[in-house]
């Protein structure tokens, strides 16, 4: 006889709920979400390891010792800057296999074209030169060094964990996650971290998948470098308590002041970065022309104004020389005006970094000198983080990233609304334009474009055609190995009567392809549609064909073909927009072979 506990473990009524919370079990954890809870502290600690060993190289052993000596002799910068460039230039191109490839634009390349794989063996020459650039006093700072190598660690750690049941697209998702701990742990901001990360690829939407990875990667890494660095934020904003609403006025003002500039800061630099990046000269000496005119930057400004400020360096310490400090209004302008001169040459030259802080002190600045301009300095603090908040919207596209940023690394939690305010506008006034040449509008975004679009703009016009009275023999032989295609409109007396595909030929049995024509295969409900017919209704025909009808036939209002339209012209036509960004001229359609 079956014991007590069978008895009890066999009750109908324990079954039914035993399968019923498998059931919501399954339901809760059916992305495999788990997962994360391993791989993604692996991430951040790695990415935090790397991000400190970073920040103390360039913050504590090189720039500190740079800038003291630019200071006592502002010529210096010219012969310290070319220096490191040429570092940079050198490990660049003789330890990669693409000099002008790396930092934020790598992975967002990466993220896009490559599946998320990062080629680790120039890993460590373009973290050295990273590390050259910013060092040195290029006009960047930490923040490409640590995407990156956030990012590149978890491309690896992708090759290396594929056991726990990672799939494909999660190499992504570790890019991603990694250029978020990354981010987060190097401004001491992991919620900054986790909200560039998910907008870094696009311009308008979120890398939504990896919202739970980042999330944990960014805080882990953060508190990996806060062990060793300490959790102070980077920038010391005196706290405000509230703002009037001649104040939110002022700060829409300047948002819209700010997107101009960004438009055209952002529009200028990418024209810098193509002439560098076609210069027919070697990659070593566009480095040291690019740290030659930064350094340039620097020595002419310390000329014009004798103090603490200089626009040249990762400038962490210049945002509490602007705040605490006073500056004249013009001083602060130059300072803003040069800070942007010298960003574009250091990194349009090749400079190995990004200018996620060259835009925040640059809108630092010109906060500020809106705020004494109008006479509002009791309010400089605000202005200078709206508009720190707005020139990150407007270059980078990041407008939630930048609110984060400015009350996460500031202390500035009130200023939240000035700030979005400010953000807002500039993000709408600069258009679609950004600094980074790899972001794209998402392919949602694509999809909804077919309803402005005609089958006319896509569709092949030089069309080859089968006769239907060939035999199948006749016809490979005559026609489709002279133009190989997967499918062909077929033409009989001077009409064509339908499409014919070379899958069908496998039905037939090679022994009867002298007798069978092609007339017999060719499928004759074909849909027809107009050259006008818009992309969207092509992709709804194609959609609701249970045939798998590889064609639609483009004719006039008289009966006449005028060209085809295949699947692949259709996905043609939804690529996104990077891939044509080096071309002019609008995507030419996919061949249908």
């Amino acid at each position: 006889m079956p014991s007590g506990s069978g008895k009890f473990l066999n009750h109908p009524r324990l079954r039914k709920y035993t399968a019923i919370v498998r059931r919501d079990l399954s339901a809760s954890y059916s992305r495999d979400l788990h997962k994360w809870l391993l791989v993604a502290p692996i991430v951040g600690v790695l990415t935090g390891l790397l991000t400190t060993l970073i920040s103390q190289s360039v913050l504590k052993w090189l720039w500190p010792n740079f800038l003291a000596l630019i200071f006592v002799h502002p010529v210096l910068a010219v012969p310290i800057l070319a220096a490191g460039f040429l570092i940079a230039g050198l490990l660049m191109q003789y330890l990669t296999p693409d000099p002008n490839e790396h930092s934020t634009e790598e992975i967002i390349r990466s993220y896009h074209e490559h599946e998320g794989d990062i080629r680790m063996r120039p890993f460590v020459p373009k973290l050295a030169a990273a590390i050259a650039t910013v060092g040195f006093g290029g006009s960047a700072a930490l923040e490409g060094p640590s995407i990156y190598g956030g990012g590149a660690l978890g491309s690896w750690l992708w090759t290396k964990l594929k056991r726990l049941r990672l799939e494909p697209n999660d190499r992504r998702i570790l890019l991603i996650s990694g250029a978020a701990a990354g981010m987060g742990a190097v401004f001491r901001a992991p919620l900054t971290g986790i909200v560039f990360a998910l907008e870094m690829p696009y311009k308008d939407d979120l890398a939504h998948e990896a919202l739970l990875p980042s999330l944990i990667a960014s805080v882990v890494a953060y508190a990996t470098l806060a062990s060793f660095l300490g959790t102070r934020p980077f920038f010391d904003f005196a706290e405000g308590t509230s703002f009037s609403g001649n104040e939110l006025l002022w700060a829409a003002l300047l948002g819209l002041g700010c997107g101009l500039v960004t438009l055209v800061f952002d529009l200028g630099y990418r024209r810098v970065r193509t002439f560098f990046v076609r210069l027919r000269v070697s990659h070593w000496i566009k480095m040291a022309a690019g740290g030659i005119l930064t350094g340039l930057c620097g020595w002419a400004f310390l000329a014009m104004f004798h103090g603490r400020l200089v626009p040249i360096g990762p400038n962490y310490e210049a945002v509490g020389e602007i705040l605490q400090h006073a500056h004249s209004t013009l001083e602060l302008a130059v300072f803003g005006v040069l800070k942007l001169v010298a960003t574009a040459c250091s990194l349009g030259a090749g400079g190995v970094s990004a200018m996620f802080v060259p835009l925040f002190l640059t809108g630092g600045s010109f906060g500020a000198a809106f705020a004494q301009s109008i006479g509002q300095a009791h309010a400089l603090d605000l202005y200078a983080a709206v508009g720190m908040a707005a020139f990150l919207a407007g270059g980078y596209k990041t407008p939630l990233t930048a609110v984060v940023f400015v009350a996460e690394a500031t202390g500035g939690h009130s200023y939240i609304i000035p700030a979005l305010i400010g953000a807002a506008v500039a993000y709408a006034v600069s258009g679609e334009a950004s600094v980074s040449g790899d972001q794209r509008l998402h392919e949602a975004v694509r999809v909804a474009e077919l309803w402005r679009g005609a089958v006319s703009e896509v569709m092949q016009r030089q069309v080859v055609s089968a006769d239907a009275q060939l035999s199948l023999r006749e016809f490979l032989r005559e026609t489709a190995a002279r133009y190989p295609h997967a499918a062909y409109p077929v033409a009989e007396n001077g009409q064509t009567v339908g499409v014919v595909a070379m899958a069908s030929l496998a039905a037939v049995d090679p022994d009867k392809w002298d007798e069978v024509r092609v007339g017999d295969l060719a499928v004759r409900d074909v849909p027809r549609v107009p050259p006008d017919c818009s992309l969207q209704e092509a992709l709804r025909l194609f959609s609701a064909d249970q045939q798998s009808q590889p064609l639609l036939l483009v004719t006039s209002p008289g009966g006449d073909l005028e060209g085809i339209v295949a699947r692949s012209d259709l996905l043609a036509a939804l690529h996104p927009e990077g891939n044509s960004s080096s071309h002019s001229g609008s995507p030419v359609p996919a061949h249908l072979a």
